[in-house]
């Protein structure tokens, strides 16, 4: 499957278990709604966290795809820690 297609299944699949959600926090409580607004709420986690992976995985070869344009060598793969500037100590620390 096409990563836009992933995207789009983990947005559906969120919008889908929040419905869900609503649905069992308008009934009264009980062991049942509980058990469905527990399973409806792990699977929003669930479609988020895929759609956070997907978002994140679009801007990853997004990113390689400029590289590639501006003719760059490699990518780095790591944050460039070594150039960030550095967060002066206050004197005595």
């Amino acid at each position: 499957m096409a990563l836009p297609k992933h995207l789009d299944d983990a947005a559906d699949r969120l919008h889908e278990a929040f419905a869900r959600i609503e649905d069992a926090r308008a009934r009264p409580t009980s062991p049942e709604s509980l058990r469905e607004w527990l399973n409806a709420l792990t699977d929003y986690s669930q479609a988020l966290m895929d759609l956070h992976e997907f978002s994140n995985e679009s801007v990853h070869e997004k990113l390689h795809m400029l590289s590639g344009l501006l003719k760059l060598q490699s990518f780095p793969e790591e944050p460039l820690r070594e150039m960030e500037p550095e967060v002066p100590q206050p004197p005595g620390s």
